[in-house]
């Protein structure tokens, strides 16, 4: 018997490590015979921390949000008198949350320890390299490539198979492979799951891309808030050379390869491509024009292809698989499966593997279970920073390149922010603005200087100082800096602006000419105030922190709105429904 404890990054803040020490005590203390292991992430986040035990014979029983002093019941229950503790078992409706996904990248996600290289063997592990390597020449593993109709995963969606070809066609006595692990956008954490739960799947799609493009060097650029990421991989790395999978002479075939792992700064820009090289080479983080793109002179001017975590990871199944098995996944050019980070309000958030195609509701309702606390919906961001916001109206837009772009966001690299009718849209778009702004490394004046004054504008419409001709300001603002910026990030930073002024023109109307946020969030516009049906409790009095509350006990209170600062937590205390936001 098995209790294979869940410690992705999520798994760990939820107290994995706790659980685990918790089942490690009991079971030496009560001299079972059961190993203690551990796993990445499986998915579903909003359930950790995550316990698995597993029988003898293969089958396994799931327990969720497993706190030590759950531990003894399992224990007792299952371990010791051969019962599953049902109450702690995961509920059916959770169970759909995986069986409607189609997983390719996350396919060992929460099933193999990630830092035992014997379990990613026993899989299939590096059969992949061993079949290319010994029976594919470099041509023939980009043809497979190409077949599959596998896009980059880290947001521009350009042909893998067409980046690869064009460093192959570059000779050079060096080149390089290189993993964009720089995943910046705020809400979405993809690629750390797989550097955590799956490490091999990269280092191995790394070594095809490498041999495919006769490159004898791998470089990942992880961003250094990733330690537990950095962490496994490095040992991933290592237990790779060990075996023969890294090195000299791979497989006794003569081909070399190698890869080191550079963590960047966290910078946003570095995860455009010129920008990362510069960051790797040493210098600070900045894009540079293109041509020469980096095929022809990248990393010290040599051929260099990037693809981020998620693409690499796709390669070995393709190879095992096919590229015809991947190509049936998908909806026209938009082949194979995309994985999604859902965040935000949303009821459960996690990981979500789906082919390309499915319609957003799907994801959002099917997969998410919904919004939280049963509210309306309003729309999701997709693609972060550099994506927009699409409406609720057009959740049967198909998840693919083309169709996401045709509402004015992008797929990107896969973040999914769910925004109910409490989230004020003008706000939303500051936020991002706020993030772009600050991101940007500054070498072009349009980015520069034209996302600082697109955010002066929201910030002040968001403290209801906005006025007449603001929103065509900012249109016209964003046009000259979509037009003028030189790299991705500045091209892309005033879509979330733009997206909100087309679907949810209204609420910046309404901020500017009537003084009022419709979602009642943005505290310059708004005021608490006590009702009749206040029963004179002094809950709400007891937790102001400014004492802007006052009345005698028994009778209805009053808010002193000059002293109010709209926190909200007299309303949240209100047991008696008597506070209003207005």
């Amino acid at each position: 018997m098995k209790v294979i404890i869940g410690q992705g990054s999520c798994g760990i803040a939820s107290g994995a490590k706790k659980t685990e020490a918790e089942f490690r005590k009991q079971i030496k203390d009560k001299k079972i015979k059961a190993e203690v292991g551990i796993t990445g992430c499986v998915g579903m986040c909003y359930l950790e921390p995550i316990v698995d035990v597993y029988e003898d014979n293969g089958e396994y029983t799931r327990y969720v949000q497993v706190k030590p002093e759950n531990v003894e019941t399992i224990v007792e229950s299952h371990l010791v008198g051969g019962k599953v503790a049902e109450e702690l078992t995961v509920k059916a409706e959770d169970e759909a949350f995986l069986k409607q996904q189609q997983r390719v990248v996350l396919r060992n996600a929460g099933h193999i320890d990630p830092e035992n290289i014997d379990e990613y063997i026993a899989i299939d592990g590096y059969k992949a390299i061993e079949k290319v390597l010994k029976e594919m020449t470099p041509e023939e593993v980009i043809d497979v490539i190409k077949v599959s109709g596998l896009r980059g995963r880290g947001g521009a969606g350009f042909p893998t198979w067409f980046k690869w070809n064009a460093a192959l066609q570059n000779k050079s006595d060096t080149k390089y492979a290189v993993c964009n692990a720089d995943e910046g956008d705020p809400g979405a954490f993809m690629d750390r799951s797989v550097l955590e739960g799956d490490p091999h799947s990269l280092i191995e799609g790394m070594i095809i891309g490498g041999y495919a493009m006769e490159a004898n060097q791998g470089v990942v650029y992880c961003r250094a808030e990733y330690p537990l990421a950095i962490k496994r991989l490095d040992k991933a790395i290592q237990d790779a050379r060990a075996k023969g999978f890294l090195g000299e002479n791979i497989f006794g075939t003569g081909f070399s390869y190698d890869i080191m792992i550079k963590a960047g700064a966290g910078a946003f820009v570095c995860g455009e491509e010129t920008a990362l090289i510069a960051s790797l080479e040493g210098e600070r983080g900045m894009p540079r024009l293109k041509p020469p793109f980096p095929a022809a002179k990248g990393f010290w001017q040599k051929p260099t292809n990037i693809n981020n975590v998620e693409t690499w990871a796709n390669v070995p199944w393709i190879i095992l698989n096919g590229g015809e098995a991947f190509a049936a996944m998908g909806k026209g050019p938009s082949k194979g499966t995309k994985v999604f980070a859902l965040a935000g309000k949303i009821k459960k958030g996690g990981l979500a593997e789906v082919p390309m195609g499915m319609p957003i509701k799907d994801i959002i309702f099917g997969i998410g279970g919904g919004i939280k606390n049963d509210k309306k919906v309003k729309g999701v961001q997709m693609g972060g920073p550099s994506g927009g916001c699409v409406p609720a109206e057009l959740f049967d837009t198909p998840v693919t390149y083309e169709d996401i772009t045709k509402t004015g966001a992008i797929v990107g690299s896969g973040g999914m922010i769910v925004m109910d009718e409490d989230t004020c849209m003008v706000d939303m778009s500051r936020f991002f603005l706020d993030f772009t702004k600050k991101e940007s490394c500054g070498k072009c004046n349009y980015c520069r200087i034209g996302t600082k004054r697109m955010l002066e504008i929201l910030e002040r419409i968001t403290r209801g100082e906005g006025k007449d001709g603001d929103i065509e300001l900012l249109e016209e603002l964003a046009g000259k800096i979509k037009d003028g910026a030189m790299c991705g990030l500045g091209q892309t930073a005033p879509n979330p602006v733009l997206t909100t002024l087309k679907y949810f023109r209204n609420e910046y109307e309404d901020h500017i000419y009537k003084k009022k946020c419709t979602a009642k969030s943005c505290k310059a516009l708004i005021k608490f105030e006590i009702t009749d049906k206040c029963v004179g409790c002094t809950a709400c009095a007891k937790r102001c922190p400014v004492n802007a509350i006052s009345g005698e006990v028994k009778k209805q209170h009053v808010i002193d709105q000059d002293v109010c600062v709209r926190c909200g937590r007299c309303k949240e205390n209100c047991k008696f429904d008597a506070i209003t936001v207005e």
